[in-house]
């Protein structure tokens, strides 16, 4: 007698790839282009510390492509070259694990979220407009990493989802950065190199920064209200928080205790003495680091830690960020490969050239969207802004486009992008610590996206007709 059996083959369901698979197959097709894009350099000068690309100097030079070793070893030095960062992260993680493990933070957040009981819009844009006040001083777009475990313990109270978290957090400072209208680093140094005042122009970024924090707002909100009626909804599936367990979820609502005032009024202090250095002695991110290793060292002595219990938390904080902190080196690798095989400029060239047949307007946009495309491949905002507008200043002038507009269209676009590209070590953090892939970040996120495109395109346009700047 024969037994029947099941001959179907298994099926296992193909697993999302992660993010440092991701990165690493960008990587690659970065080296393959070193075979396959000629290589080329711009001349550059340098005054007063700012080097400076000199527009029409290209010249093809020398193919420099990349092979194994240099592939590789370019995930090293891509490490190395973003280690400042990196140990930012690290430190910043161990600061605030030393601050939970006071119950000072859940204790803040679930006091607010009981002064907003069944106000879920009201929490979701007091806590975005807050960080977007931070964004657009440029103060906070790298450090955001930090903060994405509060906005996972907020969508957690409001029993939403871990993209809500992110997003609350995350999108609420990118909304501000996004015109970064006193951030000295990205709109300052374009402004510099395009020979336009220095943060000239800010009532019209200010408008600009409103329009977009209010989509923005708005678009949390809306997907929030559509996972609090049918949580079947949610970008994530069951598992809306990848990274908590199910038990941990539902919290005892613990009291803001005297104690617990204190250690948030450290927090808050050491966080305003870094931003007061920021801006009288230009301090940088090491200045920070050393900032939050003092906020730790102080909440352990108002909350009576043992040194040996301020290790180990701190260095439980360090553990759980790592992940997250390498993947910034991993990102930096890819531009590494496109400096040392020489293609960068050769891109950048490329995108001078197209942009010439446009009208104004037409110029404009195409300078917003050509920036928005560079961003996927070169993420750093200051960066971009020595590398792309000595080429786009010139063009701007020979398409009667104001220059104003050419910095303003650098800056949209360089700060949209940075939500969907993979090359962000900042995004890819964020979204590691949240335990979300970069595919369903994408899903939730693009429609935004295409709603600030939309935002930029008008703005811009309108900019270019009322001669903004000139």
């Amino acid at each position: 007698m024969k037994t029947e059996t099941n001959t179907q083959p298994n099926k296992k369901k193909m697993a999302l790839p992660d993010a440092y698979v991701i990165l690493f197959f960008i990587l690659f097709l970065a080296a393959c282009a070193t075979y396959l894009i000629p290589a080329g350099t711009f001349e550059r000068v340098t005054e007063d510390d700012i080097t400076t690309v000199v527009p029409n100097s290209y010249q093809q030079t020398e193919s420099s492509p990349t092979g194994v070793i240099e592939l590789f070893r370019a995930i090293q030095e891509g490490t190395v070259q973003s280690a400042p960062l990196i140990f930012l992260v690290l430190i910043i993680g161990g600061a605030f694990a030393v601050i939970e493990s006071t119950g000072a933070i859940d204790a803040l957040i679930m006091k607010t979220i009981q002064k907003t009981k069944d106000k879920e819009w009201v929490l979701i844009a007091i806590v975005c407009t807050l960080f977007s006040i931070f964004g657009t001083l440029g103060i906070i777009v790298n450090a955001v990493i930090a903060f994405i475990p509060i906005g996972i313990i907020l969508a957690r109270s409001m029993k939403l989802d871990a993209i809500v978290g992110v997003a609350i957090i995350y999108l609420g400072a990118y909304a501000g950065f996004n015109t970064a209208f006193l951030d000295p680093l990205t709109t300052g140094t374009a402004q510099q190199i395009a020979q336009v005042p220095l943060f000239s122009g800010i009532g019209y970024r200010v408008l600009i920064y409103m329009t977009v924090l209010l989509a923005t707002i708005l678009y949390i909100v809306w997907y929030s209200n559509k996972v609090k009626r049918n949580p079947e909804k949610s970008v994530l599936g069951e598992d809306r928080f990848p990274k908590v367990e199910e038990k941990d979820i539902d919290k005892s609502t613990p009291n803001l205790t005297g104690l617990h005032k204190l250690v948030i009024a450290w927090l808050s202090i050491g966080i305003a003495i870094y931003v007061f250095g920021v801006f009288q002695y230009e301090w940088s991110l090491n200045e920070m680091a050393a900032v939050f290793l003092i906020i730790a060292v102080g909440t352990a002595i108002i909350a009576r830690i043992s040194p040996n219990d301020l290790v180990y938390e701190f260095f439980e904080g360090c553990k759980g960020l790592v992940y997250g902190a390498l993947i910034i080196g991993m990102a930096r690798s890819i531009v590494v490969v496109l400096e040392n095989g020489q293609i960068l400029d050769t891109v950048v060239q490329g995108m001078a050239t197209m942009m010439e047949p446009f009208s104004n307007v037409g110029g404009a946009i195409a300078m917003f969207i050509a920036n928005a495309a560079f961003n996927l491949f070169v993420s750093s905002g200051s960066g971009q802004a020595v590398i792309v507008m000595p080429i786009m200043t010139p063009l701007a002038d020979i398409m009667e486009i104001p220059r104003q507009v050419a910095v303003q269209a650098y800056k949209l676009g360089d700060g949209f992008s940075n939500v969907i590209t993979p090359i962000s070590g900042i995004l890819m953090a964020n979204l590691a610590i949240a335990g979300i892939s970069w595919v369903k970040w994408i899903r939730f996120v693009f429609p935004l996206f295409l709603i600030w495109m939309v935002i930029g395109v008008i703005y811009l346009t309108i900019a270019v007709m009322i001669g903004w700047g000139v």
